[in-house]
């Protein structure tokens, strides 16, 4: 039986208490039990004589030289225990409120001390103690695992029992990693890696352990990750496209601009995809305002062109109304017909454009989450894009790909995401960034004050506001909180503008509104019915007020930079100079730094590198990101480069005939096999 099959209980000493309290670590079997690393390391290697200052904390091994004392001052405890070590230095060790010691310490008896050291008492008061033999001891004289531990277990018991499995079960921990990788980065075998992990000999040691198990970690998600998109391309044979150079100029004659470059380095991976005979899978990254709307809306008159159907699905159906009048402004000149679906429709209306789809009569479709409906049928359907695509589930977006067979698939993100979290997130797709602004953006100015100037930030709005522009402002909460009485309230913030700002229509939206109630808010701010709209971070990402001008942040410390970035893109969507107002008071020095970032610079892919250095990838959308891989010792920020190592050496090794076949690589293929990675046909 593998190790990844036994259980636990295979152990001595392991029965139901423990088996219990092992199972709330996540331990269940042996394998679980070797690969349960360390958090931290104490170093208590044995000190010199020369090591002995005051304040060190030092281990000291010897043996007990005397009778020990036990004093006692109220209810407290003080034992002293005469100590010679192993080079005849002579050290008072101090135990505090634990006098049941004092019968364990027989003159002669060898022990093993750590704690700090009084050079004026030449004394140590113990932190840990061990009564192993010198010779065999995992607990002292050594650098010593630390683990979190829960229930009954100790620190001693948990090292006693990986100890013991590693002495029983290492033999069969298979190594899939191929030894050509092995040879090449000069890593450790697998064994020796995870045995140093859990009892290193020295700092060095450790290293190299941790760096062949994160290498391998890395390696064989990019495994999956790669395998996966090698299977999709394999058994999704999609339809090529001609994409005729005559259809992309006309189509970029009627731009009443011009792309930059960034955008056409997108198009044409774009193009060169549409043109292959395997389906697209593609990610369009763009900052707020960067041009990809229209990278698509090309997209689909090239599968217009060719006779076929193309659906994009948005968050909200305010965006999908914008995106219908851009798109039928665009295609003005082109027979091309189009239409909205959204859930608010008449059933009349519904019934019209599902016909339309079914006959083949439109060619564009652009709607919300009702294209994911089971009635909803294409004829052709060559095309499908989903703007901000983070908000789809992969379910959600394997239903709207099943509608046509195997029909190209175009995501699109305003998040800028680092090309870490897209290695990771998006590892399967291939990404285009455009990573440049049109010209003729006026940047957005950003400024940070404190909190207590408020009334300059209200001078600024009111002056923007008599030009006849329109502001946002944001608060991290919708009611006043008695937990955390310094942060803004949505709700008292709309209260006192009304107040502040009298003669100008005051709005407010927040998470508790319905759907509909959120709708007719932002159809009255886009109309400008409403001046100012107070609100949490609700306001949806995509919906275009190039009137806006004013973006204030109430408790701006309270967001990580992506939100700030993302909300501070709701202004500058014209060519009316905008202002994006920090209001904040933060109290560490990440915070501050944060705020320093956001007036430096509006490059979010810059931004987005920072969140991730500054919060970790866990929280680097505001909240954890389903998608994002745990690793066990793997860091996305600090061992990116193992990570891009990792990248290109599977990506060779699938491109390699011989992989399928070669013997080296046959347990990596059972790994990838029993992960439902591949399946038993392409092996075959």
């Amino acid at each position: 039986m593998r190790v990844s099959e036994l259980p636990v209980t295979h152990l001595a000493g392991v029965g139901p208490v423990r088996q219990r309290d092992l199972a709330s670590l996540e331990i269940f079997t042996i394998e679980d039990l070797l690969l349960y690393y360390p958090f931290r390391y104490e170093d208590r290697q044995l000190a010199e004589p020369a090591l002995y200052t005051d304040g060190a904390r030092i281990t000291v091994r010897g043996v007990v030289n005397g009778m020990p004392s036990l004093r006692y001052r109220g209810r407290k405890a003080t034992l002293v225990v005469p100590v010679l070590s192993d080079q005849n230095v002579s050290i008072s060790a101090v135990w505090f409120n634990q006098p049941y010691l004092k019968e364990q310490m027989a003159p002669g008896r060898n022990i093993t001390i750590t704690g700090k050291y009084d050079a004026r008492r030449r004394s140590v008061t113990v932190a840990q103690h061990d009564w192993h033999k010198p010779s065999d001891s995992i607990h002292s004289g050594r650098v010593v695992p630390m683990y979190r531990i829960r229930g009954e277990l100790t620190q001693k018991i948990l090292r006693t029992l990986i100890s013991q499995a590693l002495k029983q079960y290492t033999a069969q921990l298979e190594d899939i990693l191929p030894f050509s990788i092995r040879k090449k980065y000069q890593l450790m075998e697998r064994v020796d890696a995870v045995r140093s992990m859990h009892f290193p000999k020295d700092g060095q040691e450790l290293k190299q352990a941790k760096r062949r198990l994160i290498f391998e970690e890395f390696f064989l998600f990019q495994c999956q990750l790669q395998a996966f998109r090698y299977m999709h391309r394999y058994e999704n044979k999609g339809i090529a496209h001609p994409c005729k150079g005559d259809d992309v100029r006309k189509f970029l004659e009627h731009l009443p601009f011009s792309l930059t470059s960034a955008q056409e380095r997108a198009c044409k991976e774009i193009i060169y995809d549409m043109r292959a005979k395997e389906a697209m899978t593609r990610l369009l990254q763009g900052d707020v305002g960067s041009g990809k709307t229209v990278i698509a809306f090309l997209a689909m008159h090239l599968m217009k062109c060719d006779g076929y159907q193309s659906a994009l699905m948005v968050p909200t159906e305010i965006l999908a109304e914008q995106h219908v009048q851009s798109a039928k402004s665009l295609f003005r000149e082109f027979d091309c017909n189009i239409a909205l679906l959204t859930g608010s429709m008449k059933e009349s209306e519904r019934r019209k454009v599902l016909a339309g789809l079914m006959a083949g009569d439109i060619d564009i479709v652009i709607g919300t989450h009702a294209l994911l409906e089971e009635r909803v049928s294409f004829a052709r359907l060559g095309l499908v894009i989903t703007d901000e695509q983070h908000r789809f589930g992969v379910g959600q977006r394997a239903i709207f790909r099943q509608k046509g067979h195997s029909p190209d698939v175009l995501f699109m993100s305003a998040t800028p995401i680092p090309r870490t979290m897209a290695m990771t997130l998006f590892g399967d797709l291939d990404v285009s960034v455009i990573d440049q602004m049109p010209a003729g953006r006026v940047p957005i100015r950003t400024h940070w004050i404190t909190q207590e100037r408020e009334d300059d930030c209200i001078r600024l709005m009111r002056k923007e506001l008599a030009k006849g522009r329109q502001a946002y402002i944001v608060c991290p909460l919708i009611d006043e909180s008695t937990q955390l009485e310094d942060v803004e309230s949505a709700t008292l913030v709309y209260e006192r503008m009304c107040e502040e700002l009298a003669g100008f229509q005051v709005g407010l939206m927040h998470g508790k509104l319905s759907g509909q109630e959120k709708e007719q808010v932002m159809r009255s701010y886009l109309a400008n019915q409403l001046q100012v709209l107070v609100s949490t971070t609700v306001i949806e990402v995509g919906v275009n007020v190039p009137n806006a001008t004013v973006m204030v942040i109430y408790n701006a410390e309270r967001f990580g930079l992506a939100q700030l970035h993302q909300l501070r893109g709701r202004v500058g969507r014209s060519n009316l100079q905008s202002y994006c107002i920090l209001l904040a008071n933060p109290q560490t020095q990440t915070g501050r730094e944060r705020m320093r970032a956001m007036v430096e610079t509006t490059n979010g892919f810059v931004l987005a590198e920072k969140d991730l250095q500054l919060r970790g990838p866990g929280e680097f959308f505001g909240f954890r990101q389903s998608g994002l891989p745990e690793f066990r010792l793997g860091d996305l920020v600090s061992d990116i480069r193992i990570m891009e190592v990792a990248q290109k050496e599977v990506a060779a090794l699938l491109r390699d005939p011989g992989f399928w076949l070669h013997p080296e690589y046959q347990g990596l293929l059972q790994f990838l096999k029993q992960t439902n990675v591949l399946m038993a046909p392409l092996q075959d």
